[in-house]
């Protein structure tokens, strides 16, 4: 009995010969097919020691393997045999113990394993029909994945159909497009080559990865134009470098050169995904047409294979983007405000769960942080999830305060529910860098944390209010708080703090400990990953997002105030004021601008509100400037008539500013426009990283 897992398939490439051995490791036993294997006559290999077979060389590694039958042990090697004609041969060599009466068997059996020559391959179409059809395209067709399909697929077609082979795709396919033009003029992406003539000039010249169209005139347009097999039984060198020379790719000519061709098309749901191509080097049989008969039902049911691999990717693919864009892809804060996030959905089977988190940079030297949690899990919540993280972005985008935008949220939920009940938790806090107040509101959900420089950490206490969507219970207000500078503030959702096993006070008092002294000069990376210390072996977590910002406020010097009487020469004022500033900060290219964006503004202010007015320029990343009045109005821009001589203010401040807004305040509003400081980006690109779920079930 062969050993398993060595042992000698019918349609294998090679030929086997069983020998029974003796104690004294002589050869008792011979199978018939000696001569074939090693070209001896199978009676006078009887009596002869098995040392014999091999060479002086191979003796030792036989030796090796007798002595492992001895002990009762199977082993295999590569060695080199010798034939009856005095030639050599590698062959692997299996040794078996023999199990039984020691006088009525050999001591153990030998299997000689050697290739076959070329002359005899591919004979028997039954074999090579069984070797393609049976278990190995069952094999293949268990993945899923387009580029591992197509790797398995050569490694069955060859050696048993051919001795080199590639397959061709087109390159929608692996762009998890719809298939379009199938024609010859279709660009090809090659997924996989093999060879098992060890000539590394086939993937040199036919590289893996390679996206191409095929010129006119080749066997490769061919099959592509008409969607049925091209067979070329053997290709002369003219043939070869006129293919060579249409593609430009003299190499192929040499390697093309002698060899039977055979492309096959593959067609699933009547529609063509590529072609295989296979060749057989000279000396070799050529293909023939029952050859491209067996290839072609071979193809068939490799189609089937590479399309469910094509409609599992182009799914998968829309799936993970839709999951994706359901988080931001980066994060924004004044340039004083450093921000961190983790996030770990709670199922392995989706990449976004109903957890969100936000940083939003807003005009004025201000951030909105934001942290939700819809209650629920997987794709129904993440949806929900997206709708409110959109809406929110829009809302902080308006400069709503946080109360009144999770009011307006706490309805859009109201709305969600009648289609199907749902809610969610949300804190929501904006820090001014200028003054630095953060002002916090929350709807049910856990109190933020809040770490001093000196290391004094307390949960903020926030006015309570019902989650939203959920009716009844208190309004929703805000609370505002003086945070001393480098203070590190942490918004999180419920799956960080509690599980199945751990109460939430214990969760709690465990995220408290991870902030300590040494916080204010703590890596933001560092506390970042410490939040998650631990999480990944609970296998029943929930969805958890966290959001850690470092505050600090924008210098002194950075930012000039000015209050200007309900005065028409408080104009010329202004213009002084911002002139001077800005030679003061080395900005006398943006003087003229500025103060013409100035004027405007504060001639608005002037006209439409009542009491004192006040003129306010913020340099970060951008210029700022504002004016602030005791009117709840907000401007509206218009296009003024030609006979108008007024009306033209805010047309004028939206072409010269690079964006301008207005906002609400306790006591009126904040007209502002910013421009762009010469040399300074105003939305600098963050180091490219994973995008924030990619991989959230490493450690």
């Amino acid at each position: 009995m062969a050993p398993r897992g060595d042992a000698p398939a019918n349609d294998s490439a090679s030929r086997t010969l069983v020998l029974g051995i003796d104690g004294g490791r002589r050869i008792v036993q011979c199978g018939p097919n000696a001569p074939a294997v090693l070209g001896h006559d199978a009676a006078a290999l009887i009596g002869r020691p098995a040392a014999d077979l091999v060479g002086e060389e191979a003796k030792a590694d036989l030796e090796a393997l007798l002595e492992a039958v001895g002990a009762g042990q199977e082993r295999t090697g590569m060695l080199t045999v010798r034939r009856g004609d005095g030639a050599t041969t590698d062959a692997v060599v299996t040794a078996q113990p023999m199990v039984g009466d020691p006088g009525e068997r050999p001591a153990g059996l030998l299997f000689v394993r050697v290739a076959l020559p070329p002359s005899e391959r591919y004979q028997d179409p039954a074999l090579m029909r069984r070797a393609l059809m049976d278990d190995p395209l069952t094999r293949f067709g268990a993945s899923l994945d387009l580029d591992q399909s197509a790797r398995e697929l050569v490694e069955v077609i060859v050696p048993h159909y051919c001795t080199t082979a590639s397959v061709m795709v087109l390159e929608s396919l692996v762009a998890a497009d719809e298939v379009h033009a199938e024609s010859g003029s279709a660009v090809l992406r090659r997924l996989a080559v093999t060879s098992d003539d060890n000539n590394p000039m086939w993937t040199a010249t036919f590289p893996v990865g390679e996206v191409l169209i095929y010129p006119e005139g080749t066997p490769y347009r061919q099959v592509l134009d008409s969607a049925r097999p091209v067979h070329l039984p053997h290709v002369a060198a003219e043939t070869a470098g006129d293919i060579a020379a249409r593609w430009r790719r003299g190499p192929a000519g040499d390697l093309l050169t002698g060899v039977s061709m055979v492309l096959l098309p593959l067609i699933a749901r009547d529609t063509l995904l590529g072609f295989i191509a296979c060749t057989r080097v000279p000396g070799f049989r050529r293909f023939d047409a029952y050859d491209v008969e067996i290839g072609m039902e071979f193809a068939a049911r490799a189609a089937i294979v590479i399309d469910n691999a094509r409609l599992f990717s182009r799914e998968r693919a829309t799936a993970l983007t839709l999951q994706r864009s359901l988080l931001p892809n980066r994060l924004t804060a004044p340039s004083t405000v450093e921000v961190r996030h983790r996030y770990l959905p709670g199922s392995k089977l989706v990449e976004v769960g109903g957890d969100w988190y936000e940083s939003i940079a807003l005009p004025g030297a201000r951030v909105a942080l934001i942290v939700g949690d819809v209650a629920g899990h997987g794709v129904r919540a993440a949806v929900t999830m997206g709708r409110l993280r959109t809406a929110l972005h829009t809302l902080a985008n308006l400069e709503l305060p946080p109360a009144d935008a999770l009011g307006v949220m706490h309805e859009l939920m109201v709305e969600l529910g009648e289609q199907e009940p749902h809610f969610a938790t949300c804190v929501y806090a904006v820090y001014d860098a200028t003054t630095g107040t953060l002002e916090i509101a929350s709807a049910g959900h856990l109190p933020p944390l809040l770490v001093g420089p000196d290391g004094a950490k307390e949960y903020l206490s926030i006015p309570p209010a019902p989650p939203l969507g959920v009716s009844g219970g208190a309004a929703i207000e805000s609370r505002e708080f003086t945070v001393e500078d480098g203070s590190v503030f942490v918004i999180y959702t419920d799956g960080l703090v509690e599980n199945r096993g751990r109460d939430i006070d214990d969760g709690l008092a465990r995220l408290k400990g991870i902030f300590g002294p040494g916080t204010a000069t703590r890596s933001m990376e560092d506390m970042a990953k410490a939040t998650l210390a631990g999480v990944y072996a609970d296998h029943h977590r929930d969805d958890i997002a966290v959001l850690i910002s470092r505050l600090r406020r924008l210098p002194a010097d950075r930012c000039a105030s000015w209050s200007l009487p309900t005065d028409p020469a408080a104009v010329r004022r202004a213009r002084g004021l911002v002139r001077a500033k800005l030679a003061e900060w080395g900005l006398e290219d943006l003087a003229y601008t500025t103060e013409l964006l100035a004027s405007e503004l504060i001639t608005n202010a002037l006209r439409y509100a009542p009491g004192g007015i006040q003129l306010r320029l913020l340099l970060e990343r951008t210029l700022v400037c504002e004016v602030l009045d005791r009117s709840a109005a907000l401007p509206r821009l218009r296009h003024a008539a030609d006979d108008e001589e007024n009306g033209r203010g805010l047309l004028v401040v939206s072409e010269l500013a690079r964006r301008w807004g207005t906002r609400r305040t306790a006591a009126g509003k904040v007209v502002w426009c910013e421009q762009v400081v010469p040399g300074v980006d105003p939305e600098p690109e963050e180091p490219v990283t994973s995008w924030p779920g990619e991989a959230h079930h490493r450690e």
